[in-house]
């Protein structure tokens, strides 16, 4: 089992080493290790991508897919984005300047470091000579040579980018959640079926790795028995994006001098949406706000919406179950091979439907499979957790995030991405099982990248990651429905309340549609 704060054998902790070498600093991820030494692929031999959604998280997958041919990159606001990419020069000076300084360290990670640096580099050379386009679809009606197209916007724009890009032949790799609406998620699997030539790839890069992998041989060689019951955790939304607050507005309310109570939570939150309303905010230079809209309703700009804001907002995002629900719900989802739910409640704190509430816990219930019994799934977020398993003792759950696996044998608990399963209970001396699933020898981006040239498959394509996105999302459709849901996944209806069903889809506002 791995330790990824495990200290190697020159006494510097591999967390400490790659704080030191400043890569964590510029949002990059570390390429796995098999692709050391590969050597350098024929120019004949390589993919023309292009990126839709390239200052945030995109960037980060671009700087993956740097080997190959970057041909074009698409943003709405390129005021922010271009900030990034112009950063890209000074964050690879002090990068290599740290790394030159780092002492301890293992040559395998100074090798993974140094190849992700050598990215950035890429990167930076090749984003210059892309050309650049702020509306996807000019993008696809003009730039011809694209093969692949790199998807990493706000969520609610996820679908519309996708289908328009498959239906003129590319390939798609789309940031999670796959989509904003269980419909949506429907469309692009049953799209990926009909255009069975495209390699699809959502971004829920955990499920790639070497973990993920032992986690699904641990459960399915019955190392811990029959799995009842799942607790998952994070800590989103605190201190990433604000949640439960009030949409800008001018404040309706005015405290009664004689009022007991003036400063109730009407009152509070009425203030909030005034205070945030008070400045006039207008529309950044660079940026096309009816773009970033899309299929969403018609709102004013505020700099309280984007960038990155948008996660909390329910018109833009799916607030933290969409962001971490496929880092996490994930394993276990692909482990038991849960399929569709029969019911799904949450329950939260205040919840006002313009943002996602500052906590929530979703409880679902899936029924049995095969052999395999019922499972009793658990969802936390906003910094809730559950019961301390009593194995742990003193040691306190990771508060950032982590599932448990409660088996009849023992227990299975991991972190965030799948990383570092371990055994706890009867079954912590259990040995390895056999090593069942292949291990992808690439990152998650280039394991998409040669599944497109054939010499791998693709290892999240949308005919699984629908359904993953779809289970996250009904704990999104059980909060506006207030109440619990029972579900019907063969036809996607709400049985005990159909006026529910409403929230497994959305209206899109006039000139948007699937293609």
């Amino acid at each position: 089992m791995s330790d990824q704060s495990k200290t190697d054998q020159q006494g510097l902790p591999r967390r400490e080493f790659v704080r030191a070498a400043g890569l964590a600093a510029a949002g990059l991820t570390i390429v796995p290790r098999h692709v050391l030494g590969r050597g350098q692929t024929a120019p004949s031999d390589l993919v023309n991508v292009a990126g839709v959604g390239v200052g945030g998280m995109g960037r980060s997958n671009m700087t993956q897919l740097a080997s190959q041919n970057i041909v074009a990159l698409c943003d709405v606001d390129w005021g922010f984005t271009q900030k990034g990419f112009d950063a890209l020069p000074a964050q690879i000076g002090a990068a290599e300047k740290r790394l030159a300084e780092a002492t301890g360290g293992t040559a395998e990670q100074r090798q993974r470091a140094q190849a992700t640096l050598d990215l950035q580099k890429q990167l930076s050379a090749k984003q210059a000579k892309a050309v650049k386009y702020t509306d996807y679809r000019e993008m696809l009606e003009k730039q011809k040579d694209i093969d692949a197209v790199m998807i990493a916007t706000p969520d609610h724009l996820h679908a519309v980018i996708a289908t328009a890009a498959m239906s003129l032949g590319k390939h798609v790799y789309v940031q999670k959640p796959l989509a904003w609406s269980v419909e949506e998620c429907r469309a692009l699997s049953k799209k990926a079926a009909d255009n069975p030539k495209l390699v699809t790839q959502m971004g829920n890069q955990g499920h790639s790795t070497d973990d993920a992998r032992l986690v699904n041989e641990y459960i399915q060689s019955g190392t811990i028995g029959e799995v009842r019951e799942v607790h998952v955790w994070t800590n989103r939304p605190l201190a990433y994006w604000p949640q439960g607050i009030p949409r800008p507005e001018p404040s309706k309310l005015t405290a009664s001098p004689d009022a007991s109570q003036p400063f109730n939570l009407r009152f509070v939150m009425d203030k909030l949406a005034g205070t945030l309303d008070a400045s006039t905010h207008a529309v950044p230079d660079k940026l096309n706000w009816d773009l970033f809209l899309g299929p969403a309703p018609q709102v004013a700009y505020h700099p309280v919406y984007h960038p990155f804001n948008w996660r909390g907002w329910t018109d833009w995002g799916v607030g933290a179950i969409g962001d971490m629900g496929a880092h996490l719900i994930d394993h276990a989802y692909w482990a038991l091979d849960l399929g569709y739910p029969t019911t799904v409640e949450t329950q939260s704190t205040p919840y006002n439907k313009a943002t996602y509430p500052m906590a929530t816990t979703t409880y679902y219930e899936f029924p049995a499979r095969g052999s395999m019994p019922g499972v009793k799934m658990t969802w936390y977020d906003g910094g809730l957790l559950p019961p301390k398993p009593v194995e742990l003792g003193a040691e306190e759950l990771d508060k950032g995030g982590g599932v448990l696996y409660v088996g009849s044998k023992g227990k299975l608990m991991h972190a965030t991405y799948g990383g570092n399963p371990r055994l706890l209970g009867a079954a912590a001396n259990a040995p390895k099982p056999p090593q069942k699933y292949k291990r992808i020898p690439t990152s998650h981006e280039i394991n998409w990248i040669d599944a497109i040239r054939g010499r791998q498959e693709a290892s999240s394509p949308f005919s699984y990651a629908a359904r993953l996105t779809e289970v996250m999302l009904l704990g999104v459709v059980a909060l506006n429905a207030g109440k619990k849901i029972q579900y019907d996944g063969a036809t996607m209806k709400i049985a005990n309340a159909p006026d529910a069903e409403q929230f497994l889809r959305r209206q899109y506002r006039a000139g948007w549609k699937l293609s």
